[in-house]
């Protein structure tokens, strides 16, 4: 058994599979949805927001960060099994989750306080995931705890994040974008311009644009392809990891062109978006985030 345990928040979008082989603890994140949206069909939320906005049904779902006590009964059924733990969350410039998990370390037993250590992604969905499966990947390996935090530390400056959106409305409404940069994302859509956003300091903003291409896909593998060209021809290897929000088909697109195109480029994971991060991003958002090794 290993001697450090992972924790990760549910915006990491690691898949049951992941979780059960690193035996990672999930602290959920909370989100509460209108009693009308729930009544609509759909066979997901997703779905059913869809649904939603088809029907002029304006959604104001609430969302909130873990509590302490979310992260002091975790931290307590890791350390029974680990002796020390690390436990990473979504950027802290987003929500109050890390420093639920910080304040949760002060109700620990004292002799237990310093076997908990919290990293800060500065990110989201993959980007976050990309960050938990680094540090998967060094537990595994058997490397000491202070090695570890080291490098976890380092991490979230070496990860970039590319992400579009099917529409940036209901990122405006749940207040993480302004009205005029919805506006602005809206406007360049129109004109065939792909707008993409991305985390620079932990805080969502547009980071640049792609224009000449066919869809989404195309577009972050574009812009993939473009911002690894100098550490690939330098033998470097690239990790990347997707996640999607209803929208499979166009992520396994997406894996398809890096994996035909791209050498020394390995998608480490596919996955769906978290409900809470999607009740934000929306439905059909892509967003691809990757590091070089």
């Amino acid at each position: 058994m290993n001697k450090i345990g992972l924790i990760v928040d549910e915006g990491a979008d690691l898949t049951p599979e992941i979780i059960e082989k690193y035996q990672i603890a999930v602290v959920p994140l909370k989100v509460e949805w209108p009693s009308e949206i729930m009544e609509l069909p759909g066979e997901s939320i997703f779905h059913k927001m869809r649904e939603a906005d088809k029907r002029g049904v304006k959604i104001f779902c609430k969302t909130s960060q873990p509590s302490p006590k979310d992260f002091l009964d975790i931290f307590k059924a890791q350390l029974e099994k680990f002796d020390k733990i690390i436990c990473t969350t979504v950027t802290s410039k987003l929500s109050g989750t890390y420093n639920s998990a910080i304040q949760a370390i002060s109700f620990l037993p004292e002799e237990q306080k310093n076997n908990v250590f919290i990293i800060d992604s500065l990110s989201a969905v993959c980007g976050e995931g990309l960050l938990a499966l680094k540090a998967a990947e060094l537990i595994n390996n058997g490397n000491d705890i202070e090695m570890i935090v080291k490098e976890l530390k380092e991490m979230p400056s070496r990860i970039h994040l590319y992400a579009i959106l099917e529409d940036p409305k209901w990122l405006e409404h749940a207040g993480r974008i302004s009205p005029m940069v919805a506006s602005w994302i809206r406007k360049a859509a129109n004109f065939g311009v792909r707008p993409i956003l991305g985390f620079k300091e932990g805080v969502l903003k547009p980071i640049g644009v792609k224009t000449g291409v066919k869809d989404v896909p195309e577009a972050l593998f574009k812009e993939l392809e473009s911002k690894t060209k100098k550490p690939r021809q330098e033998g470097k290897k690239i990790k990347v990891f997707i996640s999607h929000i209803i929208n499979l088909e166009g992520a396994e697109k997406l894996g398809k062109l890096i994996k035909e195109n791209l050498d020394n480029t390995e998608v480490v994971l596919i996955s769906l978006a978290d409900y809470v991060v999607g009740s934000i991003a929306g439905p059909g958002l892509i967003g691809l985030a990757w590091y070089a090794e």
